[in-house]
């Protein structure tokens, strides 16, 4: 607990702004709730998922510092750090005191008071060998006899201390100076030599050195050698690889040897830029997006997109979306991921159309819409404009793809670099902001198959948003990088136009609407019109058939003269009140009714009386003609009724001639005795004979066979075979793959307990199906992480797109 007590002593040693920083971080990396002190700070800044949650926010040098430290682990100290990193110039020694003071701030790292910098624990785990180097020396000797202690010193010249503690520390003082180190190796065999310069620069993992069985046994010449001088180490009992020790490999690095380290980012070319050409072009793009976006969910609106059984919005339906909205596909699908993210949209069974927060937000000026899908944008985890998968099928929208920290990081990376740029200055390329996004974001996402440069999707929804503009970051994006998501609102409101009202009708049956219309203007012209176009100006188009449409709704023609009058800018042009009229005097001369069936005779009176008939009332009959009923109810349940009401009716066939009712005898159907109820396995009986009691059977045995029963039925397993199951993991999986049998459940929850491989037949996001042999299986419920065979990469499968299993 020393690393704790010295970590809360800092930390109460931090003044208030500072302090006030580590807390903000840690309450921006953790979803847990504010520490109320600072030894409850201090136990959670112990937790390996605080320190995996805040290095991925971390600028390339604070990553590599951070390696380097992880490398050096106790024996780490500024000077330490500076030799290893290389940064002995005044310059250098500078960049590098910037980069601790930002670990510190995120208390990633800290002075003990004896020189030495400390670090909190799961910092070290978070890389398994960082540097490709292995354990320290002390850590890797922790299990070792005080007699094998003395062996190595004797070997090495050194008088052995009294205890196992002395022998230790001397030697680890002996390996931690390297030019000690470098002249035994230097005085080693050849093949020794060779081998363990060789294996001081590659990871622990491809150490030449690899050794099993009993002591002399699969020894690969000169390992002897070093294994008597602790160069090499391995466990007392000779199971595993021979490990290198941290300070014998860096002495065998030499000293030219230096960890990387770039402390100033990339140098990207600059161009000037005004602050009003930004603001500008980032309006043009912003009102066009907002325009756009609420076209996409007014067309979702007045139809809901269909979801694919596979779940998403396919192609087709985001085809359909972008027709009715003239947008493309990327401004579509920034639009449904924003929306859905912002609460505008749900899933609602096999649809997704809007919730009840897409009504108010509809009523909004464009300026409050489009703040409401910079803030969703700004926190999205999953990159929405991304079409294609890692093996370059199509993805549909609105998916459920698993969260993306990667993808998040990239588009805070892209924020923070663009932010960083010159006053006054911008990239003369787009794409040039990718490497400066990666030097502010190294973890972050980049992996989409239709980027042409570093990071330009991401950078290209920058610019469709109107976030980005010539190559500088807008008001809106500076507000966005800051979350001053007050401060948005009225950017927003400064930038972009307020809503049209009205329209200019011409003589050419158009309506023309500069800028984004409101709700209640784009309603009244979708309803009596086609669009024609959609951005920064809009084109309806009207014809008898959407004034046909708009009458269809019940609408009088006084009453769409009336509404295009007070939505028009000048009077209405004559062509469309003649249109409107025109359309109007044929709307209705031809009616449809719904009918179940025809009743008609030759009597008037006969059939008026039909009509007026109490008891046939529920039968619900329209007199058409005189001698003409329509009737609600099928032919067999009219007849029926009219023949109870004392009526004697006929029914007729297609051809007007009366129908001949012919009633043929019930007969039961043949019922197969038990005994030839015989399937595959041989005779069996149903169970409705099993479970029958005999006619003989009286009340008394009857009731006391109920009472003997359980209250309730016992809840079967959820295959039916009545095996319960083994381990929480089958449990687990079972909940989620629901296409997959009780022995299939268990073959992936043996893969995932004890590391097997397994091949698996999956159905992609895509819906694209396809067989992986998969390894290293990680449960993350409802997701799985493993090691995919035919990608040759890391990959997240969810459990429910499983469709069976097979041995790999």
């Amino acid at each position: 607990m020393k690393s704790r007590s010295t970590l809360v002593t800092w930390l109460s040693e931090l003044d208030g702004s500072r302090l006030a920083r580590v807390l903000a971080t840690r309450k921006d990396a953790a979803s847990s709730p504010e520490p109320r002190s600072v030894g409850e700070l201090a136990d959670r800044l112990q937790r390996p998922g605080s320190v995996a949650l805040v290095l991925p926010q971390l600028t390339l040098p604070c990553l590599q510092a951070a390696e380097a430290l992880a490398a050096l682990g106790a024996r780490a100290t500024r000077d330490s750090l500076a030799e290893l990193l290389g940064s002995t110039s005044p310059a250098a020694v500078h960049a590098l005191d910037a980069t601790l003071a930002a670990l510190s701030d995120r208390a990633l790292v800290w002075h003990d008071g004896n020189g030495a910098l400390r670090t909190p624990t799961p910092l070290r785990q978070a890389w398994s060998t960082p540097l490709g180097l292995d354990a320290p020396l002390e850590e890797l000797l922790a299990g070792a006899t005080s007699e094998e202690l003395r062996g190595m010193l004797a070997v090495l010249g050194v008088k052995p201390p009294g205890t196992k503690q002395q022998r230790l520390a001397a030697l680890v003082e002996h390996h931690s100076d390297a030019e000690r180190v470098a002249a035994l190796v230097a005085g080693a065999p050849a093949a020794t030599r060779k081998s363990l310069e060789q294996s001081a620069r590659s990871t622990p993992r491809q150490s030449l050195f690899v050794l099993s069985g009993a002591p002399g046994r699969d020894l690969r010449p000169g390992a002897r050698w070093a294994l008597d001088r602790g160069l090499l180490l391995q466990d007392r009992h000779w199971h595993g690889p021979v490990r290198m020790p941290v300070e014998v490999a860096l002495a065998l690095r030499g000293p030219d040897w230096h960890a990387p380290f770039e402390p100033l980012p990339p140098v990207a070319q600059l161009v000037p830029v005004t602050s009003s050409e930004v603001e500008q072009e980032a309006a043009v793009a912003a009102t066009a997006f907002a325009a756009h976006a609420a076209s996409v969910l007014l067309a979702c609106a007045t139809t809901a997109p269909a979801r694919l059984k596979s779940g998403g919005i396919g192609a087709r339906e985001l085809a359909r979306l972008g027709k009715a909205a003239q947008a493309d596909d990327a401004v579509v699908r920034l639009a449904l991921e924003t929306a859905y993210a912002a609460g505008l949209l749900a899933h609602d069974g096999d649809r997704v159309p809007p919730t009840e927060a897409y009504d108010a937000w509809a009523e909004q000026e464009p300026a409050e819409q489009l703040a409401v899908l910079l803030r969703a944008w700004r926190d999205l985890p999953l990159t929405p404009t991304r079409a294609r998968d890692q093996d370059d099928k199509a993805l549909p929208a609105l998916a459920g793809a698993p969260d993306c920290g990667g993808c998040l990081q990239a588009r805070h990376g892209l924020l923070t670099a663009a932010a960083g740029l010159p006053a006054g200055q911008g990239v003369k390329a787009a794409s040039e902001l990718g490497p400066l996004v990666a030097w502010h974001r190294p973890l972050a996402d980049d992996a989409s198959p239709e980027d042409t440069a570093p990071f330009s999707t991401v950078i290209r929804e920058g610019e469709l948003l109107g976030v980005l503009a010539r190559g500088a970051l807008s008001p809106l994006g500076a507000n966005l990088a800051a979350h001053a998501d007050g401060e948005l609102d009225i950017t927003a409101r400064r930038l972009l136009p307020p809503a049209t009202t009205t329209a200019l009708l011409g003589a050419d049956l158009t309506a023309v609407v500069s800028g984004t219309p409101s709700a209640r203007l784009a309603a009244l012209l979708d309803s009596t019109a086609d669009r024609e176009t959609s951005g920064t100006a809009s084109v309806w188009r009207f014809s008898a058939g959407s004034i046909r449409r708009a009458l269809d709704t019940g609408r009088t023609p006084d009453d769409i003269t009336a509404d295009l009058t007070a939505g028009s800018a000048t009077a209405l042009p004559q062509p469309l009140t003649y249109l409107i009229t025109d359309t109007a005097r044929s709307h209705g001369r031809v009616r449809v009714a719904a009918a179940a069936c025809v009743v008609h005779g030759d009597e008037p009176a006969l059939l008026a009386e039909l009509a007026a008939h109490r008891a046939l009332s529920t039968l619900a009959l329209r007199q058409l003609a005189p001698t003409v009923l329509v009737s609600g109810s099928p032919p067999a349940t009219t007849l029926a009724a009219l023949r109870a009401a004392g009526y004697a009716p006929v029914a007729e066939t297609a051809g007007g001639t009366v129908r001949i009712e012919r009633h043929r005898p019930q007969r039961a159907a043949a019922v197969p005795s038990p005994r030839r109820n015989v399937g595959p396995h041989g005779p069996r009986t149903t169970a409705i004979h099993a479970s029958v009691m005999p006619s003989d059977t009286g009340m008394d045995a009857l009731a006391d066979r109920l009472l003997k029963a359980p209250p309730t039925a016992p809840e079967p397993d959820p295959f039916g075979s009545g095996v319960p199951f083994a381990t929480d993991t089958e449990e687990i999986v079972a909940g989620y793959a629901k296409h997959l049998s009780y022995s299939d459940v268990r073959q992936v929850a043996h893969a995932i307990d004890t590391g097997a491989a397994i091949t698996v037949e999956y159905v992609a996001t895509s819906g694209n199906r396809t067989v992986r042999t998969l390894s290293d299986l990680e449960l993350d419920p409802p997701y799985l992480d493993a090691w995919c065979h035919l990608r040759e990469a890391e990959r997240v499968f969810t459990l429910s797109r499983i469709h069976g299993v097979m041995p790999a």
